[in-house]
């Protein structure tokens, strides 16, 4: 019960701040390119891999990591775990699961999202 407390409390500082600095990284362009994700993402990818790097260096508790990873990270952007998990894969060799789950991620992220959509506008 305590991990899901400091993952859910986690999650909505994440949340909070995703928000609010995609909106201001957003207004700062005139244009509709989805500046304010692509830098949250960024941001993201950059926390996470800080947060375990600091973790594999320090006695970062487990309840912390799972915090700062699981809960700010990912309520920041899940963007950041599959950057974290592809990198890892890499990391270890394990170059062709790294390319399956990059593709697969992607083709079936999007065709997922095409189908969500087309569940509700077409029927």
């Amino acid at each position: 019960m305590r991990i899901l407390l400091l993952v859910g409390t986690g999650s909505f500082i994440g949340g909070i701040l995703r928000y609010t600095l995609s909106q201001i990284i957003q207004t700062k362009f005139l244009s509709t390119f989805p500046f304010g994700t692509l830098g949250i993402n960024i941001l993201g990818c950059f926390a996470i891999g800080f947060v375990f790097a600091l973790s594999e260096k320090t006695n970062m508790s487990p309840e912390m990591r799972m915090f700062l990873a699981t809960g700010i990270c990912g309520g920041f952007t899940t963007f950041s775990a599959f950057s974290n998990e592809t990198f890892s894969l890499m990391r270890d060799g394990q170059l062709l699961y790294a390319s399956a789950y990059i593709t697969s991620s992607i083709l079936f992220g999007l065709f997922a999202t095409f189908f969500g959509y087309s569940i509700i506008k077409f029927i």
